[in-house]
């Protein structure tokens, strides 16, 4: 009797469960795709829980070079066939009409049941390059549409040895209606990938349908957070169409604005502003120029104003005249002398970060002052058109940048702050590096003209007091043609920081985009190794970091000579893949030919990714 009892019960059982899958949705994957070990339920695909086994169903695809037009897409996402239907659905012109870059189309795939259990649309890529993986391919290539997990499932290669021309099986997320789906109208399952501005509410107004539908078919509460890059399965009763380009807006950012301060002197004039800067004592001497004694001394600094880096400007032999500066400081607070000096403590060497950049405190403010050298008018105009969260702001006559941590040349490698770089965990490295990104994104592709800063080290990137990274120091900073990553200078004059100069910029003078990248991976390889970017080897031979990189991702023993080259104070923390990935990166940034590095709105994006899983 017990045993036919407890039959009864399992049938029982296998049938609510049964029940159950036909009538569920589809739990929403979060971030969970961007930890390969993670293998929660749903890394590997969405249930076949549908009414149908195979259907037609619909992805997005954020058009991306060497992916822009509808032949290119179509050949990545294994929909060859229907290059014109996805012209005509996103009203493009022709199947090899260029789409603008970000644009977002909407690609129809087959969706079908792999082996009884996941829906998915199969596609085929073949690796171009060693920088390539299951991360990266899952990620940026496919841009989320298929997960590390889901490729190491069905490929036969392990994902640290992966190599050029290995023809690598996608599956691509996809889903059928289930049976409460189609009881109020849905025909077809949408895969969107939402961007940063992008929720349930909007997503849902976007293809109109109700967000109730929308948050049922991922099992979302009306609070639940979602994340960008991360996809939502949206139910639909009709074929899609074209998708409205969004503005670009760049993630928030919960640090404070930073503004730049400048202030010049001169001891070979008598009309402009004499300032001796001295170690521990500093000397204001004022001459006779009436306009610009008035305007000095009866400007008040606002109580609501934030100073953020001070520049004091120096130069023996060219005077800084009023009439040479007006023009770049007319709009701008001028901070008197006497503030400074109080704000740095009479430049106390303790309050010295780093050459002639201080600490200092403006009514409780924190502060940067950097004492300069020349005529800063190049670099007063330059900064008066820059206005971002990870850019110093210009707002005085005076560049200062309120970062009271120091600068992460300072975290990183023991310096004047008493710091080791066990200070700094991985997400606040990470973090770091995804506010240099975005800083860069928008000085490349988002300023008029657009801005190469020719001198990105970790000495000028600080650091303020939530750890979020500023760019500072603009003083080789050149500017480009509007077309920006198309535009080339040469030039004869070639300054730097040692360690962080591009080849073609040491060897012929050449100037792009591509200058800052290689810089940035520079860094990157700092922050991942804790080591200086110029070091010395057991026989006392200098070397460069970002030579190193290329010996520890070569061939075989990768994951041994990885873990050896990542910094002690964050291996138990960093995973393994994660730090395959970032390693790739820099090594992508620091590539000898310019043309095989990222751009920084690659490099932003793939940041963005990585980031957002860390909120996790």
């Amino acid at each position: 009797m017990s045993y036919k009892f407890f039959s009864i019960l399992v049938l029982l059982l296998q049938l609510i469960l049964q029940f159950g899958l036909l009538k569920a949705q589809q739990a929403y994957l979060a971030n969970h795709q961007l930890d390969c070990d993670d293998w929660t339920p749903g890394t590997k695909g969405y249930l076949c829980n549908g009414v149908q086994s195979s259907c037609q169903s619909y992805v997005t695809f954020q058009s991306n070079p060497p992916y822009t037009s509808p032949v290119n897409i179509g050949y990545l996402l294994g929909t060859q066939g229907d290059a014109t239907r996805i012209a005509s659905m996103n009203n493009i012109s022709s199947d090899v009409a260029k789409i603008p870059a970000q644009k977002q189309v909407v690609v129809p795939v087959n969706c079908s049941c792999y082996k009884g259990l996941y829906y998915q649309h199969n596609a085929t890529y073949r690796l171009k390059d060693e920088n390539e993986n299951y991360f990266t391919l899952a990620n940026d290539t496919y841009q989320g549409l298929t997960t590390c997990q889901a490729l190491r499932e069905q490929n036969p290669y392990d994902m640290y040895n992966l190599y050029a021309g290995l023809d690598i099986h996608v599956p691509l997320r996809c889903a059928c209606p289930t049976s409460n789906q189609t009881a109020f109208g849905a025909k077809y399952m949408l895969t969107y990938m939402p961007t940063w501005d992008d929720d349930v509410s909007k997503i849902a107004q976007l293809f109109n349908v109700s967000e109730q539908n929308v948050l049922d078919a991922n099992e979302l509460l009306e609070d639940d957070l979602i994340y960008p890059f991360t996809p939502i399965l949206v139910p639909i009763s009709s074929e899609p169409s074209m998708i409205p380009s969004p503005p670009y807006s760049p993630p928030p950012t919960r640090s404070p604005p930073v503004d730049v301060v400048l202030v010049s002197e001169s001891n070979s004039s008598k009309k402009g502003v004499y300032v001796g800067v001295g170690i521990g004592a500093g000397l204001l001497i004022l001459v006779t120029f009436s306009a610009l004694s008035y305007w000095y001394f009866h400007s008040p600094l606002p109580s609501h104003q934030k100073p953020q880096e001070a520049i004091a400007s120096k130069n023996n032999d060219l005077p800084i005249t009023y009439e040479g500066i007006q023009h770049s400081i007319e709009s701008l607070i001028i901070y008197k002398f006497e503030d400074i000096q109080s704000a740095t403590g009479y430049f106390k060497e303790e309050n010295k970060i780093k050459g002639s950049v201080y600490k200092g405190s403006f009514k409780g403010d924190h502060a940067a002052v950097k004492v300069m050298k020349g005529d800063v008018s190049g670099e007063i105009n330059m900064l008066k058109k820059i206005n971002h969260s990870n850019i110093a702001r210009l707002s005085g006559f005076c560049v200062h940048d309120g970062l009271q941590n120091g600068s992460l040349e300072d975290w990183l490698h023991s310096g004047k702050n008493n710091q080791t770089s066990c200070a700094l965990s991985w997400k606040q490295r990470l973090q770091i590096a995804y506010n240099v990104a975005d800083a860069f994104n928008y000085l490349h592709n988002y300023t008029t003209p657009p801005f190469v800063h020719k001198n990105l080290n970790t000495s000028n990137v600080l650091l303020d007091g939530d750890i979020r990274a500023k760019i500072v120091n603009f003083g080789l900073a050149r500017k480009l043609a509007n077309d920006g990553q198309g535009a080339t200078w040469l030039t004869r004059h070639v300054v730097g920081t040692h360690g962080y100069m591009a080849p073609e910029y040491l060897e012929n003078g050449l100037i792009t985009p591509k200058l800052d990248v290689f810089a940035y991976g520079v860094v990157i390889l700092e922050l991942l190794s804790g080591k200086e970017a110029v070091i010395d080897d057991s026989n006392g031979e200098e070397k460069m970091l970002f030579t190193l990189i290329s010996q520890v991702l070569r061939e075989d023993s990768v994951g041994e000579k990885l873990h050896a080259f990542i910094d002690p104070c964050i291996r138990d923390e960093l995973p393994l893949h994660l730090a395959f990935s970032m390693a790739q990166l820099a090594k992508s940034c620091v590539a000898h030919d310019p043309n095989a590095r990222p751009s920084f709105l690659q490099l932003f994006t793939t940041l963005s990714k990585m980031v957002s899983s860390s909120l996790n």
